[in-house]
């Protein structure tokens, strides 16, 4: 990734996606949050921003339909009603846009909120008879994000993010947690290199609903692959059901 580069940036995303697909036959390919921009241009981020995802939604439809896979396009910048939102896109292997989602949950330490609008609904999509959801880097924090996820029927969770090196352990901990805890599978892509004086983690990562790492990535750029037995959910849910469990009339948030 190239700070503020989509030309380069959009090139090599899709030239790893072929890549990737043609070698692993993969099912799903996700990319991490404003990996078109990097995170994030605070000097008239405007200019960088796309009007309603267009370049993301015209890429990623085209090239979802062309190799026939699920594309977790990560996040850009968007314009949209005038306002700038920090946006995820999911296409199928149709092409079709199958979900958008706007950050809820803003970086206040690194003034995101100050650039951004928050997003204010979750987002859930399914892919090849698979309920799934998105959230984006700092959302991981927040558990009733997930767990509303969760409630909601997922299997898995993508989270895309540009995490910084300094705090790799803790979404290392925040991501196996909100596996075991929801029961579901998580997959996590992480930037990594430098933007911006900022250094970024990677450690993209795999987890089963029992916190099995399944795959796990270094601190640079790599392609990982992971394949997921969505049957251990069933079994998982039905020997420890947390769901059941649960006292909601307890709980006050």
């Amino acid at each position: 990734m190239k700070f503020c580069d989509a030309d380069f940036n959009y090139s090599h995303a899709e030239k790893l996606i072929h890549e990737t697909v043609k070698k692993e036959k993969s099912d799903v390919v996700v990319l991490p949050e404003t990996w078109s921009t990097g995170y994030y241009p605070k000097d008239n981020l405007v200019s960088f921003c796309e009007v309603d995802g267009d370049r993301c939604k015209k890429t990623f439809s085209l090239l979802a339909k062309e190799l026939g896979v699920n594309i977790v396009a990560g996040s850009v910048a968007t314009i949209k009603n005038g306002k700038v939102y920090n946006t995820a896109y999911v296409f199928n292997r149709n092409g079709e846009l199958l979900g958008e989602y706007d950050k809820t949950h803003l970086f206040t330490p690194m003034d995101e909120h100050k650039f951004f609008e928050f997003g204010e609904k979750v987002t859930t999509f399914e892919l090849d008879s698979h309920k799934c959801g998105v959230v984006i880097c700092y959302d991981i924090r927040f558990p009733e994000l997930a767990r509303t996820l969760a409630l909601e029927g997922i299997e898995m969770l993508f989270v895309v993010s540009q995490w910084p090196d300094k705090r790799t352990e803790h979404l290392k901990t925040l991501t196996s947690a909100r596996a075991i805890e929801n029961q579901m599978f998580v997959a996590v892509c992480n930037s990594c290199g430098e933007a911006d004086g900022v250094q970024f983690g990677g450690n993209s990562r795999v987890i089963d609903p029992w916190g099995t790492v399944l795959a796990s990535a270094g601190e640079t750029e790599e392609v990982i692959t992971a394949d997921c037995d969505f049957t251990v959910i069933e079994g998982i849910r039905t020997s420890i059901n947390v769901f059941n469990d649960r006292k909601k009339e307890i709980y006050n948030i």
